[in-house]
């Protein structure tokens, strides 16, 4: 298969595809399927989150020291988004079902052997490992439906796909809170051992293989190695950035390296007779704004929320669990609109319910712009809630956009692009969002410290004191008296809101600008190729 026959298939009527007889009894139904593969799904979105409340315990726990922990986070995210692609093109080539097994069993057994650990080092490989099968489970998922749901009832499918994500992500907090203050860290991985199990269960009892007649029969191994590459330098460089600095060689060195291999990728795709990514499937103006709509969406909402979960626990003086309580309002909003969203979606197509989400999320992140220190419950709960509602056709909409726009053999491929761009566009939002909050508050702090009449700091006081003001820590020695530490917190609170705030606003920014990106997408143009349960 050539990259100009996937375009011809990309913008043509789909060719005739082979339609399974209808599902009977449990093997292959369409909504049986969406339930077995929610359930791995919510494992690995679940790990997302809860994991960040239990990393204190296990820095105890372990004698770990602050950069260990920091990778337990970091070669977990590294190893998901560098493997997405490849992962996906693995499910088209040996089938989606096959790929999501083994994503399931891989993914409970590295939970189960982290909380078998007793030392830093196995937590972060078995990290590394949760990453590669999570990698392998994604986009199957995003497989399964495809090729499961007929047209009509694919948006409706992948809503209550998105809802689950949005569920399990957001609530990752509140349930990693829990288990850590009344049982222990290591229940946080245990619990993905009977998960798991179950998912298994299901998947061999429900699932059901589905591949085209031309999937690929090769693997582009030299493509594989320079993506991996460039994801990897590209992810590492926004990963290390905040400590390197965004003017350090090193952080321009990795950027430069990614984009040469990107490059030589791109080239080499051109070559190949079976191309991991057939660069003509950007051809496609709709598939290709949707994965830019995902990464700008991404970069808005988990850049923007980073900093919204500091302030809950670190102004607000929160703890976790009442921290996820608080977000609940962006999780119910989502957990409502997913579906709704699918429905509008394939009643009026993506491009109204994409641009109007844009545009509400672009209002919501300036309205969190407007959070001060004494910002009452209500209108916090208000805003979230309208970021949620905003997200709900966004994170639907962008997925029946990618996957329907691309061939059926590549449906792998473009749930694989749907989740690496998701992850790409988090990782720059909290990057790029993090050294606008960080600007911010070195050019405030010394002048908002001087105002306030405190004692003066010598210049690498103030750069400590800026580390912990770009968290909403107060910089208070021990020993300080209440009411000079009292005002010092003042200081940091309000330097590290106005920081907040800017960041928020060029969040919003991003916001506008996907509503533009959003109005050049239109329904998938090979749904039809899915068709596989049209007797539902």
């Amino acid at each position: 298969m050539t990259s100009q026959t996937t375009v011809d298939k990309a913008d043509k009527a789909p060719e005739p595809v082979s339609v399974p007889a209808p599902a009977k009894g449990l093997r292959g139904h369409p909504w049986l399927t969406l339930f077995s593969v929610a359930i791995g799904v919510m494992m690995v979105a679940l790990d997302g989150t809860i994991v960040a409340i239990a990393n204190p315990a296990i820095q105890k726990d372990l004698g770990a020291s602050f950069a260990d922990v920091q990778w337990i986070t970091n070669g977990y995210f590294l190893a998901l988004a560098v493997t997405l692609i490849t992962a996906g093109k693995l499910g088209d080539r040996f089938g989606h079902r096959q790929t999501f097994l083994i994503g399931v069993i891989g993914f409970a057994a590295a939970s189960g052997a982290i909380g078998l650990s007793d030392s830093i080092a196995l937590v972060v490989t078995f990290r590394v490992f949760q990453g590669l099968f999570g990698a392998l489970l994604m986009p199957a998922a995003l497989g399964l439906l495809r090729a499961t749901f007929p047209a009509e009832k694919l948006n409706m499918a992948i809503g209550i796909w998105g809802m689950v994500i949005g569920a399990s992500t957001a609530g990752g907090p509140i349930l990693g809170g829990l288990l850590v203050q009344h049982v222990s860290w290591q229940s946080v991985f245990f619990i993905n051992v009977p998960v798991g199990v179950i998912a298994l269960v299901l998947g061999l009892l429900i699932l059901k293989d589905h591949r085209a007649e031309n999937a690929p029969r090769s693997f582009d191994i030299l493509g594989i190695v320079l993506l991996s590459g460039a994801m990897f330098c590209l992810v590492w460089a926004l990963i290390k950035a905040p400590t390197w600095s965004w003017g350090d060689g090193l952080t321009w060195t990795f950027l430069a390296a990614s984009v040469l291999c990107f490059a030589l990728f791109a080239i080499w795709e051109t070559r190949v007779k079976e191309p991991l990514i057939p660069l003509a499937l950007f051809r496609s103006v709709p598939l290709s704004a949707g994965v830019v709509l995902m990464v700008l969406m991404a970069i808005a909402f988990m850049g923007g929320l980073f900093f919204v979960t500091f302030y809950l626990q670190n102004v607000h003086g929160m703890s976790p669990v009442d921290s996820g309580l608080h977000l609940l309002p962006l999780t119910g909003m989502m957990i409502v609109g997913s579906p709704l969203a699918g429905a509008m979606i394939t009643k009026v197509g993506p491009r109204i319910p994409l641009a109007g989400g844009m545009l509400l999320t672009a209002v919501a992140m300036y309205g969190m712009s407007t959070l001060e220190s004494g910002t009452g419950s209500g209108i916090m709960s208000l805003w979230f809630a309208l970021l949620g509602l905003g997200l709900a056709p966004v994170m639907v909409g962008a997925t029946e956009v990618i996957v329907g726009n691309a061939p059926m053999e590549l449906s792998g491929v473009a749930g694989g692009l749907q989740q690496a761009a998701m992850q790409i566009g988090g990782s720059l939002g909290t990057a790029v969002l993090g050294a606008v909050m960080a600007s911010k508050v070195d050019n405030d702090l010394a002048g908002n410290w001087t105002d306030a009449k405190l004692p003066p700091l010598t210049p690498a006081q103030l750069d400590q004191a800026s580390e912990a003001v770009q968290v909403g820590v107060g910089p208070v020695p021990k020993g300080t008296p209440a009411v000079l530490a009292e005002k010092i917190t003042s200081v940091a609170h309000d330097t590290f809101i106005s920081g907040m705030s800017l960041a928020c606003l060029v969040a919003a920014g991003v916001a506008v600008v996907a509503i533009f990106v959003a109005l050049l997408t239109k329904r998938g143009a090979n749904a039809e190729a899915g068709a596989g349960a049209a007797h539902i």
